[in-house]
């Protein structure tokens, strides 16, 4: 599978694309939460560059360009969480899930959930 890093902007490019579907270069601009602070020119900019990467694809529409999601979220976000894991916790991913058992607030649901995972790989294995 290709690795895809994506930087803060172009995550939260990403994800107007992938939750409110295709969008023109204003569309996006005005569907992020600090749009109203990124230029135009800044979005259409962005998202030429995230073309060439095979990130989003457009079709024309007259003279606009329709901008959707190239790549699926399961991609990016599986490069993501392993580069961070490799980086921050040498590829250990006790020591993550460890760390973020000790410094986030886990419910008692979720904790039932991970259990339920951890018993399903087990028997995976």
């Amino acid at each position: 599978m290709k690795k895809v890093r994506l930087g803060v902007l172009q995550l939260k490019i990403m994800n107007v694309l992938w939750e409110q579907g295709p969008a023109t270069v204003a569309e996006v601009q005005e569907r992020l939460v600090d749009g109203a602070e990124l230029a135009y020119t800044t979005i259409a900019t962005m998202l030429r560059k995230m073309e060439v990467r095979g990130l989003v694809k457009h079709k024309s529409e007259g003279r606009r360009f329709i901008y959707r999601a190239g790549v699926e979220p399961e991609a990016v976000s599986r490069t993501m969480v392993d580069d961070l894991i490799d980086r921050v916790f040498g590829g250990s991913l006790a020591d993550a899930v460890s760390h973020l058992l000790e410094t986030r607030d886990v419910s008692r649901d979720e904790l039932r959930q991970l259990e339920k995972l951890i018993q399903q790989r087990k028997q995976q294995r």
